[in-house]
């Protein structure tokens, strides 16, 4: 069965990317002539798709002569298929790995601090599961993640985040892309899906490419504004609570509580809280999930090993509610996890034994004080008399509100120049920003040393000439 990526966020038709697929299969030699391609409405079943979008493409080919139709019998390959001039050729994509910039002092948020790593101890543990697991390691995990590590998630987020969840509502992933890929066809496409705008824009990319429609929400000093879901017709929404990317709000009560409403109002409304780094809070006491404030079954809970052990590991989870498990069970047993068990077990010992508890604390040790040598050296550079930091309670990044004098893009440009690396905010709008919003800057400080944060700023202080 013909199976193209097709994107429905390309400018393109999806009628035209599936002709162009199809000729280019026929033109390569992997289509041959007198193939017989699929019916009109098994092709669209199988690609989950309109019966109108195959017609369009299969009567572009006929018209073109790739295809010949024969009553009864159905479409198939030209022989002899006339080749396109190379003119009309597309040119070929370019697969070269894309060049990331390189900086003296690096503020992106996309990684960790991979030196905090404790290699030594998952090195024994990985030794332990290959001689102590050897015969269950080359048999296929259990669908939803193995019982061990299940077990031992649900016991951490208990113990720090207030969830009670039964293993059976835990499904383990290779990452919170292969996650909210799975919930769209767990929750349906119907509705739209809203997103925090700004936010992480690659939960609008991963949505928008499972053919769903993505609507932008706004946000105001407490978060995501509740009372425009209903004015974008939103069934399903995805919320950063603990801990807004970029903005770093953390929402309060009373909106966590309205959110809730919402969600009980109707039959199919659901919540996905996506608690990426809500480990790693440094004042105050910790604040509840949403999910464990959830009394209604519609909050589904996501968040990964990415931010506390590696991004590599590729190892991510969601708890589903009681009847979401079910129908996940019912229906979708048939996927394969998507995580090798050898890093389950790995991973289920290193939770089990405390190991994971005590890197936390480390490394939330190791961040607050790099969080707390950045504030220093603004202070001292003067940063601080231009400009003003937020969002510094929780999570491992801050956000600088700059005089509105500045512009963003210049701002970036002349760090870069200096060899320090920032982000815009302007690069997490989804739609365009409010006229007055001031500029603001994005710091991750995983990547630099506590000491190295004063000359840093001192960096910044020349290349902005303040």
């Amino acid at each position: 069965m013909l199976t193209p990526i097709l994107d429905a966020g390309d400018r393109r038709p999806l009628y035209e990317q599936l002709y162009r697929h199809i000729r280019g299969e026929i033109e390569a030699g992997r289509l041959r002539p007198g193939t017989r391609l699929p019916s009109k409405r098994s092709l669209a079943t199988h690609l989950k798709i309109s019966v109108v979008t195959v017609e369009g493409a299969y009567d572009q080919l006929l018209a073109e002569g790739y295809l010949r139709s024969e009553a009864r019998r159905g479409f198939f390959v030209q022989a002899g298929a006339q080749e396109p001039q190379p003119q009309e050729r597309d040119p070929a994509p370019d697969l070269r790995e894309p060049v990331r910039p390189s900086f003296r002092w690096d503020f992106s948020t996309g990684g960790v601090d991979t030196a905090l790593f404790p290699f030594s101890t998952w090195a024994r543990l990985m030794r332990e599961v290959l001689s102590e697991q050897e015969d269950r390691l080359l048999s296929a995990p259990h669908p939803q993640g193995v019982p061990e590590l299940r077990q031992a998630i649900a016991g951490h987020l208990y113990r720090f985040r207030g969830i009670r969840a039964h293993p059976d509502q835990i499904v383990v992933g290779a990452g919170s892309e292969t996650l909210i890929a799975l919930l769209v066809q767990l929750l349906g496409r119907e509705g739209a899906y809203g997103v925090e705008d700004p936010g992480y824009g690659k939960t609008h990319r991963i949505l928008t490419s499972c053919g769903v429609r993505v609507e932008p929400i706004p946000l105001d000093r407490q978060g995501l504004r509740v009372d425009e879901l209903d004015s974008h017709q939103v069934r399903v929404v995805h919320v950063t609570p603990s801990h807004h990317f970029p903005l770093g709000i953390i929402m309060p009560a009373p909106r966590r509580q309205a959110l809730l409403r919402w969600a009980a109002e109707a039959p199919e409304r659901y919540i996905i809280e996506d608690d990426y780094d809500s480990e790693f809070r440094f004042s105050g006491k910790p604040i509840p999930a949403l999910q464990s404030l959830d009394g209604s079954g519609r909050v589904i809970y996501l968040n990964t090993f990415a931010k506390t052990l590696a991004p590599s590991l590729r190892v991510s989870y969601m708890v589903l509610p009681a009847a979401l498990a079910e129908k996940w069970r019912r229906e979708f047993w048939f996927y394969s996890s998507t995580v090798p068990s050898f890093e389950q077990y790995a991973l289920a010992r290193f939770m089990e034994r405390g190991h994971f508890e005590r890197h936390l604390n480390r490394t939330r040790t190791r961040y607050k004080a790099r969080r707390e040598a950045l504030l220093a050296a603004a202070r001292s550079s003067g940063l601080l008399e231009t400009g003003s930091f937020a969002g510094g309670d929780a999570g491992l990044h801050l956000l600088l509100w700059m005089d509105k004098r500045w512009d963003e893009t210049e701002l970036v440009d002349r760090a870069a120049r200096a060899g320090v690396g920032l982000s815009p905010l302007s690069a997490y709008d989804l739609s365009p920003a409010p006229p007055d919003r001031p500029p603001a800057l994005i710091l991750g400080y995983t990547r630099i040393a506590a000491q190295e944060m004063a000359p840093a700023l001192e960096q910044l202080k020349k290349a902005w000439g303040f």
